[in-house]
């Protein structure tokens, strides 16, 4: 069942008090059993390190004010897209990456299809050729809805010394034609 929802749209440059103290809080609740990690205490880094990069956006759902989740990341520079590192070999013409940073729902919002939700709002108007994410790989069930949604496992990798091992999963934004290729 998907529940309707109210999505907001936040751009780098034009992020409103609070807006990071709100994203941390979802993510307090969201991994509040998990919180002891000094990983997950990091967070609020990672906040200010995507918002601070030029093309951040970030799409939050809202039940009512209460915010229920969100999707955020932004455009990788060219030559520093950390995925390419994997064996996986784009298609000709494939150039430009969105980084899809982090998708988060609270648990009392969550199988009610939002995160769906939110990854679409955040994808749908982006004009980079592949968005890439990265998910923790003792989270099967994770990868396999990332596949429903069109991405692939290419390979794995632990950005952070203290980081989980994530699977590196890319999802083509567009499709060329078959002379292109």
């Amino acid at each position: 069942m998907t529940k309707l929802i109210d999505l907001q749209h936040y751009r780098h440059g034009s992020l409103p008090e609070g807006f990071k103290q709100m994203l941390i809080d979802v993510h307090a609740d969201s991994y509040r059993d998990a919180m002891h990690d000094e990983f997950n205490q990091r967070f609020p880094w990672f906040v200010d390190h995507w918002s601070e990069m030029e093309g951040f956006t970030c799409v939050v759902a809202f039940d009512g004010t209460e915010p229920t989740g969100f999707a955020y990341g932004a455009p990788l520079s060219s030559g520093r897209e950390w995925w390419r590192k994997t064996e996986f070999e784009p298609k000709n013409g494939y150039t430009a990456t969105y980084a899809v940073s982090e998708i988060m729902v609270r648990p009392s919002w969550r199988k009610q299809g939002i995160a769906n939700q939110l990854h679409e709002e955040l994808l749908k108007e982006r004009s980079e050729d592949l968005a890439v994410l990265l998910v923790d790989v003792t989270h099967p069930k994770v990868q396999k809805l990332y596949e429903t949604w069109g991405y692939e496992k290419v390979g794995e990798q632990r950005p952070f010394a203290d980081s989980p091992l994530y699977a590196v999963m890319v999802k083509p934004l567009r499709s060329f034609s078959t002379d292109e290729e």
